[in-house]
């Protein structure tokens, strides 16, 4: 009986993470991001999102603790439409990685990811990758502007941060990988399509991400003239 007990204390949880409609999922991630935007002084440079060629937004799963076999989040990746006319159609990504923590002892962890240049949205792209080995990844600054950029920040494909518990800072996701998440773009696209198909394409914005969609652009502003691979 005792292990019977565990076992429903192991799965459980990881029904209930699979049990969010990707509509929740991507009003989570538009939640997270305009919260985290509405306060310049303690949010993401803006002048760093101006530059970013794709947004990845991980939001915490507030009904779920550990999944079997380890932990990850579920969000969506959005990059620049090619000619500038704002942001394309979202591809769904799956986050996993220890070091992350996504839900540890009961701490929902939201996780924002800026791709910096076009080498970074190409690793974004692929079926799988791994922060910091295949991708270069730094910890993002916070305020109004990126006036405190290293050295690494300059050169990294890849800027992260998370929120905890209402704290949001800059934060090492080097370890963690991202993989496509068929599952969730047969729900969006009624087809099980890479990230690959969804975010290299010109598809319109399906009604279920318009939210976000409008959210990116109220936040941002395109400076593609400046793509930060030029300091590489």
């Amino acid at each position: 009986m005792k292990v019977l007990v565990l076992a429903a204390s192991i799965l459980l949880p990881a029904s209930g993470l699979m049990a969010r409609t990707v509509q929740e999922r991507l009003n989570d991630a538009t939640e997270v991001f305009n919260d985290i935007m509405a306060t310049p002084d303690k949010g993401i440079p803006q002048d760093l999102l101006a530059k970013a060629q794709c947004v990845v937004i991980v939001p915490g799963e507030k009904k779920a603790a550990f999944v079997v076999g380890g932990e990850y989040g579920r969000g969506f990746a959005v990059c620049r439409r090619p000619n500038g006319s704002g942001w394309g159609a979202p591809g769904a990504v799956r986050m996993e990685g220890a070091s992350v923590g996504f839900q540890i002892g009961g701490s929902s962890t939201d996780v924002v990811l800026l791709v910096m240049n076009k080498d970074g949205m190409q690793k974004l792209l692929r079926d799988k990758f791994t922060l910091g080995a295949d991708a270069s990844v730094a910890a993002g600054p916070v305020g109004r502007t990126a006036s405190a950029e290293t050295d690494a920040m300059l050169h990294a494909e890849i800027l992260s941060w998370s929120r905890s518990k209402g704290l949001f800072g800059g934060v090492s996701v080097a370890g963690s990988t991202l993989r496509n998440d068929l599952d969730e773009n047969e729900h969006l696209y009624g087809r099980k399509l890479t990230n690959r198909d969804v975010l290299m394409s010109a598809m319109a914005v399906p009604p279920a991400a318009m939210g976000l969609d409008h959210t990116l652009d109220r936040y941002s502003e395109w400076k593609g003239s400046a793509d930060r691979s030029d300091h590489r």
